[in-house]
């Protein structure tokens, strides 16, 4: 007999499984996990578990240890099991016994009856999750001083940033959209409806994309029709920016399909750019450029309120080999520069070793400060003119990803 709702469930686990056992993002394993579930709704529920359960993992462990007499072994079936019943309850108000009829059968021929009495036993106590979720120990070692910060941000999935063709109309959407804005060109709204929805998706009138993302582009200013190089720049929200702003923009990335996204986002919003495949370390320009945006493959931590299986999945393997991309890619485009030309480097990491580490090791060019004046209220540069954002920031406002930008010219 089928039980409603239990595909969804065991999607739920498997996406769990996937980021925990075998290292993938939740876009990477979703094609796998969600082939069997059956409509969006159940889609959307299943990504929806299995992120709460990524974002709060090490407090509903906790839980779940307070009443076992021996502790599970952290990859035991039972307990993921279990992570995503408390989950379930704590985090998306499904009732506790629509959450016993789709979570026990999870553990057919296993310790189903473990699973109901530690359900049962945690659910009387009236339990209850921290405001902020405790970060795993990896991060929270790595972030430093900043971790506290972080966590506090991660502790709601982040409301739909969208970034405005017409920077004069902010007013306008922001009432349309009923959104407010944090700066020009920019409509933060609540979650729920669907983007394709939307007034003025349709005719191209702006894409999403979180503010904190937006800000490398706007660091550059206007273009007044200098040419750019958008770098890395699938799936198309900065080529999008520097070709709103007046830029004659070359845009170029070496992932076809994303490319195929950038060229639909540029026909939706009736905006220009010259788009070229191929691997950055390879190609030379014909010529050199007034600007560069250099928006470069990272570990994507910055991201973490949005994909919490960053939270667990990345670790110095894979910032070692982010970074040592990063170093090329970064002196690569430091000889593209015509004189007096402007690099702009971003990553949406919160690891030194891709931001901070990179800025310092850059020779050749001239550091060039980020103002206040190009960055909204709440946010301000570090000392040495660099722009560093964190989930924890604007946290009363919505907040915001993790990036770290610098700025250089050419002499």
């Amino acid at each position: 007999m089928d039980i409603p709702g239990l595909p969804a469930r065991r999607a739920a686990l498997n996406l769990i499984d996937a980021v925990l056992r075998r290292g993938e993002t939740l876009d990477q394993a979703a094609s796998s996990a969600l082939s069997r579930v059956r409509g969006e709704p159940d889609r959307a529920l299943a990504r929806a578990i299995a992120g709460e359960v990524l974002r709060w993992r090490a407090d509903l462990d906790e839980l779940i240890d307070s009443a076992t007499r021996l502790p599970l072994a952290d990859d035991a079936k039972a307990r993921a099991v279990l992570e995503i019943m408390l989950a379930q309850v704590l985090r998306l108000e499904t009732p506790a016994h629509a959450v016993i009829a789709t979570g026990l059968p999870l553990l057919a021929g296993g310790p189903r009856r473990l699973a109901h009495g530690v359900f049962s036993t945690l659910t009387r106590r009236g339990i209850f999750l921290p405001e902020v979720p405790t970060l795993p120990d990896a991060p929270y070692e790595r972030w430093g001083g900043r971790a506290e910060a972080i966590a506090k941000g991660l502790a709601l999935p982040p409301p739909l940033d969208i970034a405005l063709r017409d920077a004069s109309q902010t007013q306008n959407w922001a009432e349309k959209l009923g959104g407010t804005s944090l700066m020009p060109g920019h409509v933060r709204l609540g979650r729920g409806t669907p983007v394709t929805e939307l007034a003025g998706f349709g005719e191209g009138a702006w894409w999403v994309q979180d503010l904190a993302a937006s800000l490398p582009a706007r660091i550059l200013g206007t273009g007044e029709g200098r040419r750019v190089l958008d770098l890395c720049a699938a799936p198309g929200g900065k080529t999008m920016q520097l070709a709103a702003a007046g830029w004659n923009v070359t845009a170029l990335d070496i992932a076809g399909r994303r490319l195929e996204r950038l060229r639909a986002n540029l026909e939706r919003t009736n905006l220009a750019a010259e788009v070229v495949q191929a691997d950055a370390l390879k190609w030379d320009p014909e010529a050199r450029f007034d600007a560069i945006l250099l928006d470069a493959p990272c570990t994507a931590t910055g991201t973490c309120r949005r994909h919490p299986e960053v939270l667990h999945r990345i670790g110095p393997r894979q910032i070692d080999e982010m970074a040592e991309i990063q170093a090329k890619l970064l002196a690569r485009a430091a000889e593209w520069l015509a004189p007096g030309g402007v690099l702009v480097y971003a990553v949406c990491s919160l690891e030194e070793a891709e931001g901070e580490a990179q800025a310092r090791a850059l020779l050749g060019l001239q550091h060039e400060p980020i103002t206040q004046a190009v960055l909204p209220e709440g946010l301000k540069p570090t000392d040495e003119g660099w722009l560093r954002t964190d989930p924890g920031m604007l946290v009363g406002q919505g907040g915001l990803d993790g990036f770290f930008i610098a700025r250089w010219r050419k002499a």
